[in-house]
């Protein structure tokens, strides 16, 4: 059986779904939940990581769909981490 590989961003991701679980979902919420639940679906290793963004599914009462609704609506009208723009995009695909 194969090792698990360490993400990249795992230790910044944690941070991130650390405050994601101490509260209500906001915008910015489900949109880090999306981004997150992309970055690390189907990944082979971060397993905490992955466990917390399932649990975080199940407390906000989401599926993968309705999530992805969501933030679609949130992109399209401009809101997503409009608070990080100043003049330009910023976005984090890796």
């Amino acid at each position: 059986m194969p090792q698990d590989q360490v993400h990249p961003q795992a230790n910044r991701d944690r941070l991130i779904v650390d405050q994601l679980l101490k509260g209500n979902p906001t915008e910015h919420h489900l949109v880090e939940l999306a981004r997150l639940h992309i970055r690390y679906k189907g990944f082979p290793g971060a397993r905490e990581i992955q466990q917390d963004l399932k649990l975080l599914f199940q407390q906000w009462g989401l599926t993968e769909e309705s999530l992805f609704a969501k933030t679609r609506e949130i992109h399209s009208s401009g809101r997503a981490y409009s608070h990080l723009r100043q003049g330009e995009d910023v976005q984090d695909w890796s």
